[in-house]
């Protein structure tokens, strides 16, 4: 998982779509899974390529989380990144799966969020980034 921001305190969230694995219509920030060799910093760039269509400018990591989904069921564990990338850079890579990008404060949030978002948001809002 990964939230990406300006650094200048405005996070990256997209519209989940209707070709979305979950969730559709709801807002998220990014996430994705690990190729055969890849690490973790490999594959969240790799991601936000593919999500985003930005490179990014700055990688931390900000914390671990179990994410538990009641439907379907489901346990996995996420390690969650907060990336800066270009704001003017930014285009929608993946329009088969979401359908809007947009910039947003944590304290003005769109609604309605992905199930598993705000969890995500309190590790970035407690990482100092």
């Amino acid at each position: 998982m990964f939230v990406c921001h300006d650094g200048q305190g405005r996070v990256l969230l997209a519209r989940r779509g209707a070709g979305a694995r979950d969730e559709p219509g709801s807002w998220d920030s990014g996430a994705g899974a690990l190729e055969f060799g890849e690490t973790f910093e490999a594959a969240v760039a790799r991601e936000v390529r593919e999500e985003y269509s930005a490179d990014v400018l700055e990688l931390h990591q900000i914390g671990v989380r179990n994410v538990v989904r009641r439907d379907p069921p489901s346990h996995w564990v996420a390690v969650v990144f907060a990336v800066r990338v270009d704001p003017a850079a930014v285009e929608l890579g993946e329009p088969h799966k979401l359908d809007e990008l947009a910039w947003f404060t944590l304290d003005a949030l769109p609604h309605p969020l992905h199930s598993q978002l705000p969890a995500t948001l309190e590790l970035f809002g407690a990482s100092a980034v």
